[in-house]
């Protein structure tokens, strides 16, 4: 066995392993791992599986192992609030991360291989990634195993060391935790984002830039959901968002953090914007935040927002506007 032998199935592990830890981060260490284990063990691989199944079922051990705590979201954490309370943020606890589209699909000399893998915005997206963390690791590594990689109850039992029983017993449970726990309102998704949506963002980045706060609430559905970790607070709904807004875009404010430019890209097969703040006084934009838009009916449902500008090399993208 080669080092290529391995290399090649990266891409897809490292979108198990963040399946599986709801943190790009992490996902990242656990491929290493991964690859070091396989390494040392490759004398002992047989050939009774593929290469993929045995790399899975060393990932999957290895994110098991690791015992991160889960992943979460303010609306995890506490009820909604009318406006931004006067609290730091919590980098001390663990957010669940977004994931870069441009690190989703294989590289292209894979692309046309038999069995290069599809990445389907339905098991990729944020709402499903922060329901499934919801569940225990191994009910977890078992509704992914079984649901998104379509594997068969027994090698499933196999990788995990458990009866064909308890893999079928796992999965009962999990598939109505899971439900429980994604919005009310979910589409279905297509591979890939709509031109609508596209509209959409240029609309809302267009109303951002401009700080309209009524086209940007405009925008919203009554019952938005936006949450900005690594704050644990969160809002609900768009009057609460619209009061928000006329706040932080108002110079004289104390809340007012300066003029944010806008640039759209994608993660979690999603539409994306990449912010950049230009505070007072200060000449360039910098980076400041990753917004991750769960879009229904051409209405924003839901906004992300993640700041931390530490995500934007990783996600190719420029520090500085």
């Amino acid at each position: 066995m080669e080092e290529q032998d391995l290399e090649r199935y990266r891409h897809e592990l490292r979108v198990h392993c963040y399946r599986m830890l709801g943190s790009f981060d992490e996902a990242e260490d656990l491929v290493q791992e991964t690859f070091l284990r396989a390494w040392r063990a490759r004398d002992a691989f047989e050939g009774r599986s593929s290469v993929r199944t045995w790399l899975y079922r060393i990932a999957t051990n290895a994110c098991l192992d690791a015992r991160r705590p889960r992943r979460i979201l303010p609306f995890d954490l506490e009820p909604p609030s009318p406006s931004i309370p006067d609290r730091g943020p919590r980098p001390d606890l663990p957010w669940l991360q977004p994931f870069p589209d441009a690190l989703l699909d294989p590289p292209a000399p894979a692309a046309n291989e038999p069995d290069a893998v599809t990445i389907g915005r339905e098991t990729i997206e944020l709402a499903f990634l922060a329901a499934i963390q919801h569940l225990p690791p191994r009910q977890r590594a078992v509704l992914i195993l079984r649901d998104v990689l379509d594997w068969p109850a027994a090698e499933t039992a196999d990788l995990l060391g458990l009866s064909v029983a308890a893999v079928n017993s796992a999965l009962q449970r999990a598939r109505p935790a899971l439900r429980a726990n994604l919005p009310a309102r979910r589409s279905e998704w297509s591979g890939t984002a709509s031109e609508e949506e596209r509209k959409l963002v240029d609309r809302y980045i267009d109303a951002f830039e401009r700080s309209d706060a009524d086209a940007v609430a405009a925008l919203m559905y009554t019952d938005v959901r936006i949450t900005m970790p690594p704050f644990a607070f969160w809002l609900s709904g768009r009057a609460d968002a619209h009061a928000v807004y006329l706040d932080s875009f108002d110079p004289t404010s104390p809340r007012h953090p300066g003029h944010q430019r806008m640039v759209p890209f994608a993660a979690n097969r999603q539409p994306a914007v990449a912010s950049y703040l230009r505070r007072p006084g200060e000449a360039e934009y910098r980076a400041f935040g990753i917004g991750v838009l769960r879009i229904e009916a051409g209405l924003i449902a839901e906004l992300t927002v993640f700041g931390e500008p530490e995500l934007f090399e990783a996600f190719g993208l420029p520090p500085v506007l």
